[in-house]
Order: C-alpha cells, then structure tokens, then sequence
C-alpha cells in the first residue's frame, strides 16, 4: 500500500484495508473507504471530495479509471455517492460518477456509469457503454450500447468469471504487495 498517493480533503483522508494494493500513480482524495483485497491500478483518479467512495472486498480498478461523486444540494440532499459492491472489475478508462455498482460485475473499459445510476448484481457492462443518469439496471443480463441497453441473461460461463475475474486481481495485487 503506497499512502503518499492518498489525500487529505477538508480533513478527510481515505482508509485503506491493510490488505489493499494502490499503484503510485493513482491519485485518492478524500472520503473513500477501500475493503479488504481491493487493487486500484496506475492513474486512477478517484475524488471522494464532495461525497463518498465506498470500494467492495475484492474489486479492482484498472489503469486510467476516473471515480467522482455528486455534491449534496437542495435538489439532491443526499448527493449522489460513488458505491461500488464486492467483487467487481472496473475495466481500463472507465468513468463511473455517483452511480451504485452491486456484487459480481464486470464494467468494461471505457464505459460510462452516469449519475444516480444502479447497475444490479451479476452484470456485465459492455466496454464502451454509457449508463445514463438514475437508470437502473436488472441483475444478471449483459448491457451495451450508448445508451446502454438490456442484450441477453449472462450465460453460467459468464456469471462463473465475473468472481474468476475479481479473484485473479486479487491474486495479482498480492504479487506487487509482495515485490514492495
């Protein structure tokens, strides 16, 4: 784990598992909490400083990512926090901003999760997708497109390496945890 990357925000820092691997040039601010085994790779950028970064046990975010959250408001008192569930792969470049990702998900690179949107459990959202702000996406199926559409129920193939896919990142982290 590398805190010289984690910052202060308005007397906020980010807590990190001792488990958890942040390449060094990955820049975190602010109210983000990281679980246990979770692995943020090179130039993620990830801003918890007008709300809060919540990051699942065993999910990973993978080299260019942007992480932010929405600002709490007299139209949107709650704001729009960035909640991201266990096991979940957030592919290269991907943007994810104040929306809620459940168990078992796969973002695909460079897509685009947008405001107030839910993405269920067990999904897959295809690279270079764009969620739109409050959808909703149900649990199980494959979504692509601009706007992301509903496709097909993911096959068992595809549900079995939605975890196969969070636990070698697990594995992997654990090798530069090791080499550190």
């Amino acid at each position: 784990m590398n805190l010289k990357n984690t910052k202060m925000y308005k007397g906020m820092a980010p807590k990190l598992d001792s488990s958890v691997f942040v390449e060094g040039t990955a820049v975190l601010y602010g109210d983000i909490t990281l679980k246990s085994d979770v692995s943020i790779w090179p130039m993620v950028a990830a801003r918890g400083d007008v709300n809060t970064i919540i990051i699942g046990a065993r999910s990973n975010v993978q080299d260019g990512s942007v992480l932010h959250v929405t600002r709490k408001s007299p139209s949107n008192p709650e704001g729009n926090p960035l909640l991201i569930g266990e096991d979940v792969t957030i592919g290269h470049k991907a943007m994810l901003h104040g929306c809620t990702i459940g168990d078992r998900v796969l973002v695909g690179m460079g897509a685009i999760i947008m405001d107030g949107a839910v993405v269920g459990n067990d999904c897959i959202v295809g690279a270079g997708s764009l969620v739109p702000p409050h959808k909703a996406l149900e649990d199980g199926y494959l979504y692509v497109g601009n706007p992301a559409k509903q496709i097909r129920p993911l096959k068992t193939s595809e549900l079995e390496f939605l975890s196969v896919s969070a636990d070698n990142y697990v594995r992997l982290k654990n090798e530069y945890l090791e080499q550190l």
